[in-house]
C-alpha cells in the first residue's frame, strides 16, 4: 500500500504573537481552552502538547478554533477571530461574513466583530460583493419565527456599565447629524472604525443582564447606521451584511420594535434600490407581523409606508393606495410630539411619510400626487436634512419631467445637484443620474442642454 504524501504545513505565526502578547503559556492556554469548552458543555481535553501542534500548523476540527479564539480574547479583554489565531482555514475570508443570523449570542458577537474587522481591513471581498436578495429575506424568516435570547449577560472582560453604553448613544447622534449634513463619505469610516475598535471590546466585555440589553440595543443602532451609510457610499453587498447584523443584535436586546424597524427602514429599502419588489413588501410585512404589539402608531406607519413601495413597484396601485392610506391614519393616531416613541422613529413625521408617498407614486406614474408629495416633503424637512431635501428635489423634478414640465424640472434638478455638491453621498448622486436618464427624450431642449451642461461643470 503506497504510503500517504506528506503536506508540508505551515507554523502559524498569527496564533504565536497572540500567545505572547496574552503573555500566556501553552499549558496555560490548552486550560483555558479547556475551561471555555466545558461552559459550552464540551468535554475538551488540550494539553501543552496540543498548543505545540497548532503553532506547528495543525487546524483542530469543529468547535475548536472558535473555543481558542474566545479562550484569548477573555485573556487580552477584547476580541479576538479566528482569523486572527489563523484558523480560519478560508472559511472567515469566504463571501459569508456577516450573512448569518446567528442562532446564538456568542456566535452574534463573534460575526458581527468579524464584519467590523474586516471592513477595517478594507477586504476587497466584501467592498466588491453583491447583494442576493435571498440573503436579506432569510433572516427575517429566522427573526420571525425566533425568540427572544434567554440571557446576554456575560462575566468575562473589562466591566461594561450604564455610562459605556450611554456613550456608543451620544456617538450615534452625533454621527448622525453628520451623516445628514454631509453625507456618508465623510462619515463611515469613522463609524467603522468606533465599532471595531471600541464597540467590538464593549461586547466582548462583562456585563449584567439589564446592561447588556442596552448595549446590544446601541450596537444595533450603529451597526444599521454603518449599513446606510454603505448604501450612500455605493456599497450595497456590504449593507445587507451590517443590516443582517443589526437585525441580530436588535434580537439580543430584545427589541421587536426595532428588528421591525430594519426589516422595514433598511432592509426594505435596499431591496427597493436593487429593483425588488416582492422581496420589498416581504419584509415590510414581517416587520409588522414580528413587531404586532409592540409599536407605537408612528413606527406602524413607517412600516406600511415601506409595503406600499412595495406594491408600488410591483404596479399595483390598488394594493398600494390601500396600505399608503393605513399608513396615513396610522400617523395620524401618533402623538405629535413623539413623547411615547423611541428615540429610533421619533424622527417620522408627516414629512417622511410625504417622501415615502412621493416615491410610490412616482413609480406609479402618478405625477401629479407624486409633486404634491414631494412638494409637501419638502415643507416639512429641515435645512439640516441636506441628502433628503436633494432627494426630495430630485422627486419633485421628476414628476415634472413626467408631466412634461421639462425646464422646470431642470430648475428643480439643478437646485438638487448643488445641494448634492455639498455632500459626498453615491445615493443622492443615483437618484440625479435617474433624472438625467427621464431627461433623454428631450435632449434636444436648451433647458436640457444647460442642465447637463452645468452638471458637466459642477463635477468637473
Amino acid at each position: 500500500m503506497a504510503a500517504r504524501p506528506l503536506v508540508a504545513r505551515q507554523p502559524n505565526e498569527r496564533l504565536q504573537a497572540l500567545i505572547q502578547e496574552a503573555g500566556c503559556s501553552n499549558a496555560g492556554l490548552a486550560r483555558r481552552v479547556n475551561m471555555v469548552g466545558a461552559e459550552r458543555g464540551l468535554d475538551l481535553r488540550y494539553d501543552k502538547t496540543s498548543v505545540a501542534r497548532w503553532l506547528r500548523g495543525q487546524q483542530p476540527r469543529g468547535r475548536a478554533p472558535g473555543i481558542i479564539s474566545e479562550a484569548l480574547g477573555r485573556k487580552l479583554g477584547r476580541t479576538v477571530t479566528i482569523d486572527e489565531i489563523g484558523m480560519a482555514n478560508g472559511k472567515n475570508l469566504a463571501s459569508g461574513v456577516g450573512l448569518l443570523f446567528s442562532p446564538t449570542v456568542l456566535g452574534a458577537i463573534e460575526q458581527v466583530c468579524e464584519l467590523w474587522r474586516s471592513d477595517v481591513g478594507r477586504r476587497d471581498f466584501l467592498s466588491g460583493s453583491a447583494v442576493a436578495a435571498s440573503a436579506l429575506v432569510e433572516p427575517s424568516r429566522d427573526w420571525l419565527i425566533t425568540g427572544a435570547d434567554s440571557q446576554v449577560a456575560r462575566t468575562a472582560g473589562a466591566r461594561v456599565g450604564a455610562s459605556d453604553v450611554e456613550a456608543v448613544r451620544a456617538m450615534t447622534a452625533a454621527l448622525t447629524e453628520l451623516d445628514h449634513r454631509f453625507g456618508s463619505g465623510h462619515v463611515r469610516p469613522v463609524v467603522v472604525h468606533y465599532l471595531n475598535s471600541v464597540v467590538s471590546g464593549l461586547l466582548s466585555g462583562s456585563y449584567r443582564e439589564s446592561v447588556g440589553r442596552e448595549l446590544f440595543a446601541a450596537a444595533a443602532r450603529l451597526t444599521e447606521l454603518a449599513g446606510y451609510m454603505a448604501v450612500d457610499t455605493g456599497q450595497p453587498g456590504l449593507a445587507q451584511r451590517y443590516y443582517i447584523q443589526a437585525l441580530r443584535l436588535a434580537q439580543a436586546a430584545g427589541d421587536r420594535g426595532y428588528g421591525g424597524y430594519v426589516l422595514a427602514a433598511s432592509m426594505s429599502h435596499l431591496a427597493a434600490q436593487l429593483g425588488n419588489p416582492r422581496e420589498i413588501a416581504q419584509l415590510a410585512r414581517a416587520a409588522q407581523e414580528g413587531a404586532r404589539g409592540r409599536v407605537t402608531p408612528r413606527a406602524q406607519a413607517m412600516f406600511l409606508a415601506a409595503e406600499a413601495r412595495g406594491h408600488a413597484l410591483l404596479g399595483d396601485a390598488r394594493t398600494c393606495h390601500e396600505v399608503a392610506a393605513k399608513a396615513v391614519r396610522a400617523l395620524e393616531q401618533a402623538e405629535p410630539s413623539a413623547g411615547d416613541d423611541p428615540a429610533w422613529i421619533a424622527h417620522f413625521n408627516q414629512a417622511y411619510l410625504a417622501d415615502e408617498l412621493a416615491h410610490c407614486y412616482r413609480d406609479l406614474g402618478q405625477p401629479e400626487a407624486a409633486a404634491r408629495h414631494a412638494s409637501d416633503a419638502l415643507d416639512g424637512l429641515p435645512e439640516s436634512r441636506a441628502r433628503r431635501r436633494a432627494i426630495g428635489l430630485v422627486l419633485l423634478a421628476t414628476s415634472q419631467v413626467q408631466q412634461r414640465e421639462v425646464e422646470e424640472a431642470c430648475h428643480t434638478g439643478m437646485r438638487a445637484a448643488e445641494l448634492l455638491g455639498t455632500l459626498r453621498s453615491s445615493r443622492g448622486s443615483e437618484y440625479l443620474d435617474d433624472l438625467q436618464q427621464r431627461l433623454e427624450p428631450y435632449a434636444d431642449e436648451p433647458s436640457v442642454r444647460e442642465f447637463g451642461a452645468r452638471l458637466e461643470l459642477q463635477a468637473a
